[in-house]
């Protein structure tokens, strides 16, 4: 049974610096666990993606303490362990694969959230370009049987230079291109949740590449990246 979703209940309530201090044995052990399974994960998932042979488990996964500077929740941890694999770090804008370990709310997820305002304006035009390819990948049987759709906060309306009646337009208008898919508190008890997260990985991969793909242009031609 994987201590996860114990040690992060009991974080949860006792959120503060002396419960850490004092149970920082507790809290060891318990990222060691996680690093041997993110190990797991990140050996079989170069396969998908091998820029990522570049990295350890630890640059995967994401610092537990929070940033409150500028938060009106002071609590000083996050009360989920994320993990965060993408071929070009986890504080890169492109596209990656993610995933939360929460009681009650473990997922995974992958894509672009909230891109900054070069690289939204690439990803659209490789919609308006290409939009059938991304109908394609979100009507595949094997992806729509993990992934509801493509999920992101939308515009009310269109979004410039681009006609309402432009056949891709619920596209145009996401601000966010992301993918999810949540896991049961069973499963990451079981570490089944590293089977799950690949298959899961595996099947949004062409979703990835399609965004990786618009970004291209950003990369090579403007720096932003």
């Amino acid at each position: 049974m994987r201590p996860y979703l114990k040690f992060l209940s009991a974080l949860s309530e006792n959120n503060h610096k002396e419960w850490m201090d004092s149970n920082k044995k507790w809290y060891l052990e318990t990222k060691e666990e996680l690093l041997e399974d993110v190990t797991v994960i990140l050996k079989q998932l170069t396969d998908l993606e091998p820029e990522l042979s570049k990295f350890k488990a630890k640059d995967c996964v994401f610092r537990q303490n929070r940033d409150v500077r500028f938060s009106t929740n002071k609590d000083p941890y996050k009360t989920n362990f994320g993990v965060y694999f993408s071929p070009k770090g986890k504080k890169s804008p492109g596209p990656g694969y993610y995933l939360q370990i929460q009681p009650g709310n473990s997922f995974l997820a992958g894509g672009i959230w909230m891109p900054e305002t070069e690289t939204l304006k690439k990803i659209r035009k490789e919609i308006d370009y290409s939009g059938a390819e991304l109908e394609k990948i979100e009507n595949d049987p094997e992806f729509k049987k993990l992934f509801k759709g493509i999920e992101g906060d939308k515009l009310k309306t269109s979004p410039r230079d681009y006609e309402a009646s432009h056949p891709y337009i619920e596209y145009l208008k996401l601000k966010s291109f992301t993918v999810s898919s949540p896991i049961s508190d069973q499963v990451i008890e079981s570490g089944g949740f590293i089977t799950l997260a690949l298959d899961g990985f595996g099947k949004m991969k062409p979703f990835n590449d399609f965004l990786s793909q618009a970004m291209e242009e950003v990369e090579d031609g403007s720096g932003i990246l």
